[in-house]
C-alpha cells in the first residue's frame, strides 16, 4: 500500500521564486533516494465557498499564500528509509543550516498518510 507525506506551508508571496528553487532541489534529492512522486503546488483558487479554505486553515497573514505539497512512497517503511537517506544528504543539510528559509519553519503542517484510494 502506498504512503504519502503531506505538507501545508504558509509562505510570503514575495518568496515564491526562492521557495521554487528550494523545492526543485528538494524534488531531485527525494526522487534520487527513491520517492515515487514529488509535488509542490502554490495556492491559486483559494476563495472557495465550502469547508475551511486553506488560507484560513494555515492562518496566513496579509501578503502570504499557501503551498500544498506531497511526496509519494511505496509504503511507510519505504518512506522511512528514503527520508533517513535524504536527511543525511549534504545538500539538504546545507539548505537547513545557515540559510534563511523563504518561509517560517514553525508554521508548516506535516504528516504521513496511508493511501486510502488511488486512481
Amino acid at each position: 500500500m502506498k504512503y504519502a507525506d503531506g505538507f501545508v506551508v504558509p509562505i510570503p508571496t514575495k518568496n515564491i521564486a526562492a521557495y521554487k528553487r528550494l523545492a526543485r532541489q528538494s524534488c531531485k534529492i527525494w526522487l534520487q533516494y527513491g520517492a515515487l512522486e514529488y509535488f509542490e503546488c502554490v495556492g491559486e483558487d483559494m476563495n472557495i465557498p465550502m469547508g475551511i479554505p486553506f488560507p484560513r486553515l494555515a492562518k496566513i497573514k496579509r501578503g502570504e499564500t499557501v503551498v500544498f505539497a506531497w511526496i509519494v512512497y511505496k509504503s511507510r517503511k519505504h518512506r522511512d528509509a528514503v527520508n533517513a537517506k535524504v536527511m543525511k544528504d549534504p545538500r539538504i543539510l546545507n539548505m537547513m543550516q545557515g540559510k534563511k528559509m523563504p518561509f517560517d519553519m514553525k508554521r508548516i503542517t506535516y504528516g504521513g498518510f496511508k493511501v486510502l484510494v488511488e486512481g
